[in-house]
């Protein structure tokens, strides 16, 4: 079948109307509205065609999107971890608003991870990334990188047209402030790496480029750097991707041969078969589990391995 005609929503037995399965068409149209230039008229335009009536493409935006409703895999209150809201001071006197989640028992001093989010800011979700980087045995950092604007707004929409006016160099120079916070704080060993998701994966892209004290930089279905820029990384680079995310992947040839020929410390996965955003458990159309699942128990491991 080919999922980019329209599907009109089918009617049980019992009379219910059913919603259509989201196709891939819906997906990349998704993606081109929160990445893109698509605004939100013209995606629901573009959707109600693809699922053939208003009321089907209503109900498949939440299938869409991520909601904040299922972002708690652990709980916010788990007593195993410590967690609170704090402060540190940016680049440029800006103050950074960051949620800082750490275990309550170490034999030891701890790697700090930077939580890098993605175009909606710093949400439950990411704050939930913090707490399960706590549980693996890291003092994790989740930063707002919306600080300088405010701070991360409750409408995702307002969050997403933040972000167009955050330079590249600011967010690096933030992300760099973050590092040198988290190693000083009591209980860390000094080593710091950074973690991000689609928006975060290319800062920490950038941030690695930046930073020549990053110790270890892990980068899920993130924009890749300026190749000219790839001789000044220092940290071991993990590079994440799904391997339908056409928009992203087309960077990827360029990006390893770049990193190859600087003699880089690196590993790329492409994860066939699902989508940009596939880590995202929040996103019942997008997400992977059997993806998520293997790239996470990398992504620890090399963690693991840089920041002890």
């Amino acid at each position: 079948m080919d999922n980019s005609k329209p599907q009109a929503a089918e009617t049980s037995p019992e009379g219910r109307t059913e919603t259509p399965a989201v196709t891939q068409a819906m997906i990349n149209a998704y993606d081109e509205y929160t990445h893109l230039h698509l605004d939100r008229r013209r995606f629901m335009e573009r959707l109600t065609t693809l699922a053939g009536s208003g009321a089907a493409a209503a109900a498949i935006v939440p299938m869409l999107s991520a909601g904040s409703a299922r972002a708690d895999i652990v709980p916010a209150a788990d007593d195993r971890l410590t967690t609170q809201a704090v402060t540190f001071a940016g680049a440029d006197g800006v103050t950074m608003k960051a949620y800082l989640a750490r275990p309550k028992s170490a034999s030891g001093p701890l790697g700090g991870i930077i939580v890098i989010h993605e175009n909606r800011g710093l949400n439950d979700h990411i704050k939930d990334i913090a707490r399960r980087m706590a549980l693996e045995g890291f003092n994790a950092l989740a930063v707002d990188f919306l600080s300088p604007k405010g701070g991360t707004p409750a409408d995702e929409d307002q969050a997403r047209q933040l972000f167009a006016s955050l330079d590249a160099a600011g967010v690096s120079a933030n992300g760099e402030a973050a590092r040198v916070y988290l190693a000083g704080i009591s209980g860390a060993n000094g080593k710091v790496g950074a973690i991000g998701f689609c928006w975060g994966g290319g800062a920490v892209n950038n941030l690695a480029v930046a930073s020549p004290n990053l110790n270890a930089g892990v980068a899920y279905y993130g924009a890749q750097p300026n190749v000219q820029d790839v001789p000044a990384i220092k940290a071991p680079l993990m590079l994440h991707y799904g391997g339908l995310d056409e928009r992203i992947n087309a960077g990827i040839p360029a990006y390893r041969d770049a990193l190859q020929k600087n003699g880089k410390t690196f590993e790329i996965f492409v994860y066939e078969g699902v989508n940009h955003a596939f880590n995202n458990d929040t996103s019942a159309a997008r997400y992977d589990k059997a993806a998520a699942d293997l790239a996470w128990s990398r992504t620890t491991g090399f963690f693991k391995k840089y920041l002890a």
